[in-house]
């Protein structure tokens, strides 16, 4: 298979202004990506510039306009004006007949992505992440939509829907995302493309697409698929033991770690806090470990910058699950710590649903949601104010956990995570540390 893209030379520079364009945005044509310059002379030659991802810079100028082989891509140079290749027409392979080839509206027009036999689409996307376009995602991803097979529906929300679906004979969840919801799907892909947020106790994120059909526009988020759903699924259904309740929560606090803290070196990832934490939004892997999801809420912050990309004055996430500060309006926002906390308060109710279904002495407890007998179905924030901030009340504690060493460490971590003053909560890593010694105990390996 055959495929060339051409990248437009946007402007002519003169050397002078070579260094300070060099890490200059493009506002056009190059999103989330460098300029750089091509072709450098010394006195006063002019030059030619392009667009790079982060991820492109091995993208070499070719004088000659060439179709090179799968994984390369071809810059057309020139030197005499701005946008001087912007008429350019390379020869293209033939396209197969448009009666067997359904049309797409798709940013970028190119053919069809090759994969070799055996390839994996998560393969394919791996290398198509270190291979710059220019464009705001991996190559494969153009063309991604038309390549899979929607199974069934598995799961519908306000934003859209979610399908399990199949690319040659491996599973994929898709989450379709209605028009109207373009910022979500925007945002949620911005937060899955954070470099080194890769986990495996996070979502693996695959691709991002924008399928058009007739009048119909449907944007796609393409992540790995766990047949076991979500953690509220899972606890609806499946009993445990105290390995399996550690499993399930040492995993999730490893993720919610991982999305916690910034990492510093070559490569720099962004703090990240979920906003939205629930047991809808874990799911459940086979190995009946933990993946953190739904990241259309998150926040990044950059120490460098010292500031929080979210938006003013806006309360957002699961009203059941909201901190005490969220619901009286009280969290700083200006505070990136204020998230984390909130995070955290959010994440000793989903430590409660897991232990209420952990046996012990022969007993164990029906799955319930948080507040579930303090709250009706669909609960208003004004009835969650009532409850959580001015009564100050958390979700009953059975019994029989004082009885068993396992579940009063967890009720003790719990209500660490849930406490009312966030200063006063546990970190993310603190959990994960209180589990692991839990699980050593318990004789389970991590």
């Amino acid at each position: 298979m055959i495929r060339t893209i051409f990248i437009r030379v946007d402007r002519v520079l003169s050397p002078q202004k070579v260094m300070r364009n060099e890490q200059r945005r493009f506002s056009l044509g190059c999103r989330r990506s460098f300029c750089f310059p091509d072709n450098i002379h010394s006195g006063g030659h002019t030059i030619a510039s392009g667009c790079l991802r982060f991820e492109g810079l091995d993208i070499q100028c070719q004088d000659m306009l060439i179709i090179h082989e799968r994984r390369t891509l071809s810059i057309a140079c020139c030197r005499d004006k701005d946008f001087c290749n912007e008429n350019l027409h390379p020869a293209l392979p033939p396209l197969r007949n448009s009666a067997t080839r359904p049309h797409y509206c798709i940013g970028v027009e190119q053919d069809e992505t090759y994969f070799t036999p055996g390839e994996t689409l998560k393969d394919s996307t791996q290398w198509s992440q270190s291979t710059g376009s220019g464009s705001s995602f991996p190559m494969v991803e153009i063309t991604i939509a038309r390549q899979i097979e929607m199974v069934k529906q598995t799961d519908k929300g306000r934003y859209g829907e979610v399908w399990m679906g199949k690319w040659r004979e491996e599973k994929v969840a898709v989450k379709v995302f209605f028009a109207t919801e373009e910022a979500s799907w925007l945002k949620e892909t911005e937060i899955y493309e954070t470099v080194l947020l890769r986990h495996e106790n996070i979502l693996g994120f695959i691709a991002a697409d924008i399928k058009c059909t007739g009048t119909l526009t449907e944007l796609y988020l393409i992540t790995d698929y766990h047949e076991h759903g979500s953690l509220y699924d899972y606890l609806t259904s499946t009993p445990l033991d105290p390995k399996a309740m550690l499993n399930l929560a040492y995993s999730s606090a490893s993720g919610l770690c991982h999305l916690h803290m910034e990492i510093f070196g070559t490569q720099v990832k962004p703090a990240i806090a979920h906003r939205d934490l629930k047991s809808k939004n874990i799911l459940v892997k086979k190995d009946g470990t933990c993946c953190i999801a739904d990241l259309g809420l998150a926040v990044k912050w950059f120490s460098d910058k010292n500031g929080v990309d979210a938006a003013p004055k806006k309360l957002v996430g699961t009203k059941r699950y909201m901190a005490p500060e969220v619901l009286d309006k009280r969290l700083n926002r200006n505070h990136f710590q204020s998230y984390l906390m909130a995070d955290m308060y959010s994440f000793g109710l989903i430590l409660w649903e897991v232990a209420r279904r952990c046996v012990s002495e022969g007993i164990v407890d029906k799955y319930q949601l948080p507040y579930h007998d303090l709250l009706p179905t669909n609960p208003s924030c004004k009835d969650m104010w009532e409850i959580v901030c001015r009564k100050k009340l958390r979700p009953a504690l059975p019994s029989r956990w004082r009885s068993d060493e396992c579940l009063r460490q967890m009720e003790k971590l719990m209500t660490e995570c849930w406490a009312h003053d966030p200063a006063s909560r546990l970190t993310a890593l603190q959990v994960k540390k209180t589990l692991a010694k839990m699980m050593e105990s318990q004789d389970i390996t991590i």
